[in-house]
């Protein structure tokens, strides 16, 4: 399995972007996605995540309202629209997925055993 994150890029503040995570190797229709953020200096964070038949959703506080994440599967491909960023949304984000086949998304980045390699996002005041 290997995860591609894309579409990060520097905008300013109340700006929207998309990111886009391609899926190789298998399908995404029987797993869960998730996006994590990470600053310079902070700890990896959770940002969203979709269970693997695209029924359920969660969000980390400061997503809420903001933030939408959905999946594509006949694409392979998970999603995660950003609106009305801010300069604390500056970080590199990772989606990540689980081996087990249907299984249930996580808020714990510990849990997921595959990672794409991130793509930053920098937003300007």
């Amino acid at each position: 399995v290997q995860l591609q994150a894309s579409g990060g890029g520097l905008v300013q503040a109340g700006d929207s972007l998309r990111l886009s995570c391609a899926r190789s190797g298998s399908t995404f229709s029987r797993y869960p996605v998730a996006w994590f953020r990470q600053a310079p200096g902070k700890d990896r964070e959770f940002v969203a995540a979709i269970s693997w038949s695209g029924t359920y959703t969660s969000y980390g506080d400061f997503a809420k309202g903001r933030f939408i994440i959905a999946k594509d599967n006949a694409k392979n491909t998970a999603f995660l629209q950003m609106n009305t960023l801010t300069p604390r949304d500056t970080a590199v984000y990772f989606c990540a997925t689980i081996s087990r086949r249907f299984g249930e998304y996580s808020l714990n980045e510990y849990d997921y055993d595959h990672w794409g390699r991130g793509t930053q996002v920098t937003v300007s005041s």
